[in-house]
């Protein structure tokens, strides 16, 4: 039997490469003659660089760039041909704050992803393609812009807390930065910048900023939004990594999906075709998983192939009907197999052993 393995990450505790070694270990255990082709995949999120530099190869230049709080953080650049592959999350991941941080949240910058956009343009790169997900920071891309150049009558490199009073920013000086350039933002999130569904009532919370500040930074993310370009803060992902997606909009980049593109890289619907069986998993899988994530992702290109699709979790929240839904035949949890703390405490071994146990039902 031939299985497609391609998993996104489990976030916190395994990558998407180290998932699909994982799920290929435990099923070879019971099927050892099985034909196993493993395609780590990955959203826009922590990860699309790995999984990009594994498919393309590439050239992967190493850069330094300011944290989300200033402090010099390792970062890469991928160049495979005229184009450059960047992940927002180097430059100001929530991994890169320690996590739920309420005293500074509003003071974390994305100024290091608008670092990684130049060193992208100085490598001669003609297209430059910047996954969002996973940001500590929620300041509307001001960091961005003002590592490109911009200047306004606040600081745009303090974060949302910066914003505070603005009423005039000259991106002049952030778009000759990139003249000549395509911009791609490789999104899953559909956000606009502000209001009920924005960037800082969204996504605000998971990056410790209290909820009863949220409206205060909405407001502040409104204000810097009416300083720049309203209309543009509107549209489909600007809210995407704490408005990454607006400071890329506003330069003149266009949105895709992040997934959209990775499986184009990986060549995932030929491959699909070549498998009788496709796995894909993720760390959480619930409803959520249909806004542009990996397994409905993989789900998918497999339906294209008319081929049938096994999801492994960590958590499935989804019922028999949702899960069909997202065009998965069935989803096995990690925890509801081996429990909360084996499943943290040793991810790989267990996410094996789940695989062995599904192979018994699956492969022939």
């Amino acid at each position: 039997m031939r299985v497609l393995v391609a998993p996104d990450k489990f976030a916190g505790t395994l990558t998407a490469g180290e998932a699909a070694e994982a799920i290929a270990a435990g099923w070879a255990r019971h099927a050892p003659d099985d034909v196993l082709d493993q395609a780590p995949m990955a959203d826009g999120g922590p990860g699309f660089l790995d999984v990009l530099h594994q498919a393309l190869g590439g050239e992967l230049l190493a850069v330094t760039v300011r944290g989300p709080f200033g402090e010099p953080t390792p970062a890469g650049v991928l160049r495979v041909g005229e184009r450059a592959y960047i992940e927002s999350a180097q430059g100001c991941g929530l991994h890169l704050t320690g996590g739920r941080t309420e005293a500074r949240a509003e003071h974390a910058s994305s100024y290091g992803v608008g670092q990684l956009v130049a060193a992208a343009v100085e490598s001669g790169a003609s297209e430059i393609v910047v996954g969002l997900g996973g940001s500590g920071s929620t300041d509307g891309g001001a960091g961005v812009l003002a590592a490109l150049g911009a200047t306004a009558d606040r600081p745009l490199d303090d974060g949302a807390a910066g914003l505070e009073g603005i009423t005039t920013v000259d991106l002049a000086a952030a778009r000759r930065a990139v003249e000549g350039v395509r911009i791609i933002a490789a999104s899953d999130v559909d956000s606009p910048l502000t209001g009920l569904f924005g960037a800082a009532k969204t996504f605000g919370p998971q990056k410790g900023i209290p909820e009863e500040r949220l409206p205060a930074v909405d407001a502040l993310l409104e204000a810097f939004a009416e300083a720049t370009d309203r209309r543009t803060s509107l549209e489909p992902g600007a809210g995407a990594a704490g408005g990454v997606g607006y400071a890329l909009l506003v330069l003149g980049g266009e949105r895709r999906p992040g997934i959209d593109l990775v499986v184009e890289a990986v060549d995932l619907p030929a491959r699909a075709r070549a498998a009788d069986l496709v796995i894909t998993g993720e760390g959480s899988f619930d409803f959520s998983s249909r806004a542009g994530k990996v397994p409905f992702g993989v789900a998918q290109v497999a339906a294209e192939a008319i081929r049938p699709c096994v999801a492994l979790a960590g958590r499935v929240d989804v019922g028999a009907r949702e899960m069909r839904a997202l065009g998965i035949e069935a989803a096995h949890s990690l925890v509801d197999h081996v429990g909360l703390e084996r499943a943290l405490g040793a991810p790989a071994d267990s996410l094996a052993d789940l695989a062995e146990r599904v192979a018994r039902s699956w492969s022939r």
